[in-house]
């Protein structure tokens, strides 16, 4: 068994010479700076500028041996050594540098990018600590520190001389020679690259993330002699903006921190961006371009959220304050070059900070934020004259007890872009979100179905599966993932059928063998694999899944003797450290899970796991073994979901409502090979309307109510009866999500899902179905998208000489 840290010279010898030949590799395609581009063209070229706060990467040895086309080579080199690559691969930490969908849309995106042979860079944070790991201690989370670098991170390379200040607080000074921002506190910007390959086309792209770092003068001036320990102690209030990543996922917090860490990214990366637009030639930094007309033809700079919405004032305050570029001109510019992504529509996701804290963190913004807004509000109250409710809606400042600067509004406003991230979800911006925005500017909003890589989210984590597939229809649909309808004709197919479902319970055994291994749990690899991984959020509806199971142990306990279709449960994701009903709906889920997996009238009918600690890694495990999906969040309130896609390409079958993604994927395999149930958007906001009552269900449906009653009255929790009284009193009194009206559509598909788990041969026909259908869910897709109705440029299938051969 290796120890992380104690790895026999040879292997570390074979990581090295790996990553040496990345490093070069790298090097060679950035010609100098950046990612290469096309022969001839020198460095005046366009690019693409990803800014996201999260890049949840995952671990990066398997996907760049799998990229390269270097993992055959590797596999039997180690194997020459004695050892096994794979237990190599689980020595690597996850770069957790993400909450969840966001920041794995990111690192999807960041691959598809470089197979597209598009000139992409993706930026962002290096925090120091990702994501907390999870561990669960008497059914509740309990977060420990994710100290990823503590062992070094052998896949990025600092690069110092490309450090940048960020300036902080100060005071704006007016003057005739123009708008001066002075006396601020200075914060550096240290880069570090990571290198992201392109699949088999030697094109390797880069993520610069930013470490903040105190100036060596830092503070040191402000204390007298004697303080000296005092002051290099106090580095660390500058260094602490890099120091962790916020682990709300869809809640916005509105602390001065995070403020700063938005700003950080955005200050950093635009002045890389204008520092690259000015050079002439590769290796070259002479400030030679020194007119901005032509900047949204060579730059195209993509928000992902609101969280690099500063991007906007900043990108105003360096064309206008630095440059000396006439607003008018610096407004038009700075619309061509940013388009916005919204990825949410829950109200406590939407980011609407104090203007009180952007008066002293950032003043010279809150002016140009200012000076934005009233154009704007000019420019509505002359075509909608005396609709001052209207003006309300659409300002960017928001009035009342506290002023706020809403951050969504500010990204339409100075956005040539908006789009959502499927299609039910852009209809919802359009017509609710932002539709008085919509109404102004219909042009600006499109759609932009979300996809996944297919390299890691079937090749990487899925080889049975992909192997099989490549059998029938060769390897090209994995960079063109809409061949996989070639699969179709097979889907009667005697030998097929029986290699796909050997490849699923090839995958069961494996990770039963996981989980009795890192669990100590020991289930039924032949039972069905019920999945739902993803945050614990009310509005995901883990909930729903937990009334479900309470009521399928309360069946098996009436009539021990019935035939049930045994079941594995499984829920795994993390909860906000600060989400009370996220906490204690893992406490259900292990409460559940104490009574459930101890009884033996239940026996191996029946099992309820909580998979500790979900992450990229265990994500890659868990899918492929996945026989059913769920997708269950109230319509209208998940924008679109990846982890549904990640199931589809894997071979399970997805029980869902029509919200998000689900929609398009029952479009695509056809709605009855899909478990579709529950309410639609219009039926919620007819509910809405009408009022939504939880005792009418409650009263109304027997198993519901004993489900209930047995939560509320300390059945799964004896020792604590109260425990979950929080749940029972939300459910039944100011359930936002309508768990209850949904329950019976759901025990009924569920009841539909059993029915067809007994006949294997028709489950298969449908899984392979649902495998044909899923071309449409590739982040290759996704960006093609995005390249050509946003960025206006054109993917490339160009593959690029490897460095070993010299180019012209």
């Amino acid at each position: 068994m290796m120890v992380r840290g104690l790895l026999p010279a040879s292997t570390m010898r074979i990581m090295k010479s790996h990553i040496m030949k990345i490093q070069y590799w790298t090097k060679c395609c950035r010609r100098g700076e950046g990612p290469w581009r096309l022969p001839g063209r020198g460095n005046d070229i366009w690019r693409i500028y990803y800014l996201s706060l999260e890049f949840y990467m995952g671990r990066t040895l398997q996907n760049t041996m799998v990229n390269l086309g270097l993992q055959n080579a590797c596999d039997e080199a180690i194997y020459q050594l004695g050892l096994d690559l794979e237990e190599l691969e689980e020595i690597e930490e996850d770069a957790g540098l993400g909450n969840g969908g966001l920041g794995r849309l990111a690192a999807c995106f960041l691959d598809s990018m470089a197979t597209l042979g598009l000139a992409a860079y993706g930026y962002g944070i290096r925090y120091e600590f990702g994501i907390f790991n999870q561990k669960i201690v008497n059914g509740w989370q309990v977060e420990e520190a994710d100290d990823w670098l503590r062992y070094g991170n052998p896949w990025e390379k600092a690069r110092p001389e490309y450090m940048l200040p960020v300036h902080f607080y100060g005071r704006v000074e007016h003057t005739p020679d123009g708008v001066k921002w002075l006396d601020t506190q200075v914060v550096l910007a240290m880069p570090y690259d990571t290198p992201v390959p392109g699949y088999k086309n030697n094109t390797v792209n880069t993520m610069r993330l930013w470490s903040a770092k105190a100036p060596n003068d830092f503070k040191l001036q402000d204390f007298n002699v004697g303080d000296y320990i005092e002051a290099v102690l106090d580095r660390n209030l500058a260094e602490n903006i890099s120091r962790v990543l916020y682990p709300n996922d869809n809640f916005f917090e509105g602390k001065e921190l995070r403020l700063k860490q938005e700003y950080f990214v955005v200050a950093a990366t635009l002045q890389d961006i204008i520092r690259r637009f000015k050079s002439s030639k590769f290796g070259c930094r002479d400030p030679v371009r020194t007119c901005f007309e032509t900047f949204p033809d060579k730059v195209a700079i993509q928000l992902n959220d609101t969280h690099p919405a500063l991007s906007i004032p900043e990108l105003m305050r360096i064309l206008v304050d630095v440059e000396k570029v006439d607003w008018d001109k610096a407004w038009e510019i700075t619309k061509k070059t940013c388009a916005y992504t919204n990825h949410t529509v829950l109200p406590e996701a939407l980011e609407r900070w104090p203007v009180s804290m952007f008066e002293k963190l950032l003043p010279r913004h809150l002016e140009i934020i200012y000076a934005i807004n009233q154009r704007h509000l000019d420019h509505v109250a002359a075509l909608f004259p005396g609709d001052v409710d209207r003006l309300r809606r659409m300002s960017v400042i928001e009035e009342g007890d506290c002023k706020r600067i809403n951050m969504a509004h500010l990204c339409v406003i100075g956005s040539h872009a908006v789009n959502g991230v499927a299609r039910i979800h852009s209809e919802i911006v359009k017509q609710s979100v932002f539709k008085d925005f919509y109404e102004l500017e219909p042009e600006k909003f499109q759609n932009k179905t979300n996809g996944i890589t297919p390299r890691r989210w079937l090749l990487l984590c899925n080889p049975g599966l992909a192997d099989t597939i490549v059998e029938k229809i060769g390897e090209e649909f994995l960079t063109d993932l809409s061949q996989l309808k070639k699969l179709l004709p097979l889907v009667s197919d005697e030998v097929f059928i029986r290699d796909v479902a050997k490849v699923k319970q090839e995958n069961k055994l494996k990770f039963s063998a996981f989980l009795e291994k890192e669990y100590k749990v020991k289930i039924n690899p032949s039972s069905m694999f019920d999945v739902h991984v993803k945050r614990i959020h009310e509005y995901k509806r883990q909930l729903l899944n937990c009334l479900h199971v309470v009521t399928l142990y309360n069946r098996i306990k009436r009539d021990p003797a019935k035939a049930f279709v045994p079941r594995t449960v499984m829920i795994g994701g993390k909860a906000a450290p600060g989400y009370h009903m996220a906490k204690l709906i893992i406490k259900l889920v292990t409460s559940i899970g104490d009574v459930v997996n101890h009884d033996p009238v239940v026996g191996d009918r029946l099992k309820v796991i909580f998979l500790e600690n979900y992450r990229v890694s265990l994500a890659e495990k868990v899918i492929p073994a996945a026989d059913l999906s769920q997708q269950i969040s109230t319509a209208g309130t998940e924008a679109s979901g990846t982890g549904n896609m990640k199931f589809m390409l894997n071979g399970a079958l997805t029980i869902g409502t029509m919200d998000g993604a689900n929609v398009e994927m029952a479009e695509e395999a056809g709605a009855e090979n899909l478990f579709i149930f529950g309410l639609r958007v219009e039926d919620v906001e007819a509910l809405d309307r009408k009022g939504y009552n939880a005792r009418e269900y409650y009263d109304h449906l027997p198993e519901l109510k004993q489900a209930v009653d047995q939560i509320s009255s300390g059945f799964f929790s004896p020792k604590e009866p109260d425990c979950f009284k929080d749940i029972v009193n939300m459910l039944m009194h100011h359930d936002r999500f309508k768990v209850f009206a949904d329950y019976e559509a759901y025990m009924q598909c569920q009841a539909q899902v059993d029915q067809l788990y007994r006949n294997p041969k028709e489950w298969t026909k449908k899984v392979i179905r649902n495998i044909a259908c899923s071309g449409k869910f590739s982040s290759d897709r996704t960006i093609t998208e995005y390249a050509r109705e946003i960025w206006g440029v054109e993917p490339s299938d160009l593959q690029i000489p490897p460095p070993n051969i010299p180019r012209d």
